[in-house]
């Protein structure tokens, strides 16, 4: 199927046109006030004329073909309008209906199923069902069936919403401009991920932005991520459903704490999605974007003030978010000196004054010192633009920003209000048009501005843009391995792990404790008892062969106790491991995006902080340390209060080859546990395994 013909059509039919409120005469009416006189045909076969103009009794009545046609009729009449469609030269096509998949009845998923086959067989491309349409700015195409405002929109924010409403408030902004307005609907055809990946090669749009409710083509969907991170493509996402379901249910650590939300989390790390909390945040993170010149070439910005409260304001705001105010460098300073008034103490965040915002070239001079220290890479203003202007001073400060923003060298601005207003569409469009970003007030501002700091640093050379996307659904059944049958799978794909034999008798238990030297560890060996410990089936400090044979009898005795049915291969015979930190590397997999890999502090400390980071696999270099870095217990493992740095460099190895082991059976492994694994000054030593897999692994 071909998604231009249904988005860049030349020629398209509306069925069902009207002049009543509602979908049919909606679509009508948007048509004829955005689209160009003959690039639309009205289909009603008891109507002669829709609104003055001719309506045709059939697609087949049309005089000419068509690309799109638009159904705003019922459900049983789409599957003939399709068929007629497609014989008249559509390729695309828009289905306003409702009463598929959406319903939840077995009669509406059959329906939806039907119309996709019938698309495929017919090579249509289908919006819908169950949407409101979309509007391409570019090409103004408008076949959108909700009324909005009449404005121009034109811009390069593409937008894809599962939620027509939504992509409607959007639109109801006085601010947003827009490349696509697409709501998807159903998803029956084309889906979500097709329209992502038009928007991410679309040269009219700047940054797509995205409300997701699910993603149905995983692999897909990766593949436009990968492709928007090498093009540095904004995207911004409002994912809904923050749900942790499926957690209750596993039988590690990592499959407790990587929930469904934090693998999407994971997910846009990976590709450098900016992944927002509502739509107020959507929209003005897309607009930031999309009004943005270029990229400040660093996350770093300067704060200019009229007032030592606005500059308070800044201050502790940008700091609570984490923005980087670079201290002034002594010659902006000595400039700032020179052009400030006496009693104003350049600092960054400054505040300036109000004397110099009522002369234009004075203002500008000072925008341009801040803006020209190295170490700046944004430059904020502090000023609320209101509606109804009474204090002039906005009309000396708006032509210092668009001169200063013109000339050589100029770095990115935003003006940033300090209370909620409607702003003045006149020095809005003027400070727009220079590419002065007009931000909402400091609460989002400042999380806006820590978006646009972490998209700067995101660096895709540093990030493994493959996932390991399941090719093929996983059975419903559970394996476990017994921990030295872990032990020895993870030891092929490079982890180390202590000396160790399995025996099945007290004698056995003996004779393996004295060649691998006392102490020894010994523990149950079994795939049904996972957490061991909890039974009795661990004892530590075993340090004779009399000792080793009674500790044999002891954790069977508890094993068959505490699980009458349990399976067991053995007594794991351990060498004693030296002491070192614990931590954590597990594995979670994902039904969707396939393994997640998860590195934190270990033992019981798991749980009690879940001080934990996830990327999904395969893991690089430059991830697995990133992980290792952001955990709030990052100063154990660099050295704390005199204690040696840990071998980071090995616990890097350590992740990367339970990295390559989840990749290698991404259809089948489950979960993962390695807990605790020892990291020392020199190396790491996992001493237990939990692995959970869907199949026996080969």
């Amino acid at each position: 199927m071909d998604i231009t013909k249904l988005l860049k059509p030349h020629k398209i039919a509306i069925v069902g046109a009207s002049e009543k409120t509602g979908f049919g005469g909606d679509t009508c009416r948007n048509v004829m006030r955005y689209m160009a006189e003959g690039s639309c045909y009205f289909v009603n076969p008891r109507r002669g004329e829709v609104f003055g103009r001719k309506a045709y009794p059939s697609i087949s009545d049309l005089p000419e073909p068509i690309d799109t046609v638009v159904i705003c009729t019922p459900q049983s009449t789409v599957e003939d309008l399709l068929r007629e469609a497609a014989a008249k030269g559509a390729g695309g096509a828009v289905v306003f209906a409702s009463g598929y998949k959406e319903v939840g009845t077995e009669e509406g998923r059959a329906a939806q199923e039907r119309l996709a086959a019938l698309c495929r067989e017919l090579d249509m491309a289908l919006m819908g069902p169950n949407c409101a349409g979309f509007v391409n700015y570019v090409d103004m195409v408008y076949p959108f069936a909700f009324l909005s405002a009449d404005r121009d929109r034109r811009g390069s924010v593409g937008m894809v919403s599962q939620s027509g409403q939504l992509c409607l408030s959007l639109m109801d902004s006085p601010s947003m401009r827009f490349s696509y307005v697409i709501s998807s609907g159903n998803c029956a055809v084309v889906e979500m991920e097709d329209y992502l990946d038009f928007l991410v090669d679309d040269p009219d749009t700047r940054v797509v932005a995205l409300y997701l409710e699910g993603v149905k083509n995983p692999a897909k969907f990766v593949s436009a991520l990968r492709k928007a991170a090498l093009k540095r493509k904004p995207i911004v996402v409002l994912k809904a459903g923050r749900s942790e379901k499926g957690a209750k249910q596993a039988a590690s650590h990592t499959g407790s704490l990587a929930g469904a939300d934090r693998v999407f989390d994971a997910l846009f790390a990976k590709f450098g999605v900016v992944r927002v909390n509502d739509l107020e945040e959507l929209l003005y993170t897309a607009q930031m974007f999309s009004v943005l010149p270029r990229l400040p070439e660093k996350p770093a910005f300067a704060s200019m003030n009229l007032s030592g409260g606005e500059t308070g304001i800044c201050a502790d705001m940008g700091e609570a978010a984490g923005i980087e105010y670079p201290d002034f460098a002594p010659e902006t300073l000595a400039k700032l000196r020179e052009q400030l008034p006496g009693y104003a103490s350049p600092a960054n965040p400054l505040d300036m004054t109000a004397s110099l915002s009522y002369d234009t070239e004075l203002y500008a001079g000072a925008v341009r010192t801040v803006m020209s220290d190295p170490g700046v890479g944004m430059v904020l203003v502090g000023y609320t633009l209101l509606e109804e202007i009474a204090d002039p001073a906005i009309e000396y400060m708006a032509p210092a920003l668009e001169r200063v923003s013109r000339e050589p060298g100029a770095k990115p601005m935003a003006m940033l209000p300090f209370v909620g207003n409607t702003r003045n569409q006149k020095y809005l469009d003027m400070l727009e048009g220079c590419g002065v970003v007009m931000l909402p007030p400091p609460v989002y501002a400042f999380r806006i501005l820590r978006y646009l700091a972490d998209f700067i640093r995101y660096d895709s050379a540093e990030h493994n843009l493959d996932v390991a996307v399941p090719e093929r659904p996983r059975g419903g059944a559970r394996c476990s391995l017994g921990e030295h049958e872990g032990k020895l799978l993870a030891r092929r794909f490079g982890l180390s792990v202590p000396a160790e034999e399995v025996a099945r008798s007290e004698e056995e238990a003996a004779a393996a404790a004295r060649r691998i030297g006392f102490p020894v560890v010994m523990k149950i060996d079994s795939p049904d008892i996972l957490h061991k410990s909890d039974c009795g089936c661990v004892k530590v400090n075993v340090r004779d062969a009399a000792a080793a044979g009674e500790v044999y009898r002891q954790i069977v005795f508890n094993a068959q106790k505490h699980h009458p049915d349990v399976r067991i291969n053995g007594v794991l015979v351990q060498q004693t491991a030296q002491p070192g930190t614990e931590m954590i590397i597990g594995v979670a997999s994902d039904p969707s995006f396939g393994p997640t890999v998860l590195v934190g502090l270990g033992g019981v400390f798991v749980e009690v902080f879940k001080d934990t980071a996830l990327c999904l696999a395969p893991v690089s270099r430059a991830e697995a340390m990133s992980m290792a870095a952001s955990l709030k217990g990052a100063k154990l493992l660099r050295g704390y209060r005199g204690a040696p740095a840990l071998d980071m460099d090995g616990f890097v190895d350590a992740v990367l080859a339970v990295s390559d082991l989840a990749v290698h059976y991404k259809d089948t492994i489950l979960e993962m546990d390695f807990n605790p694994v020892f990291l020392y000054e020199k190396g790491t030593c996992a001493v237990d395994a939990v692995v959970v897999s869907s199949a026996p692994l080969e």
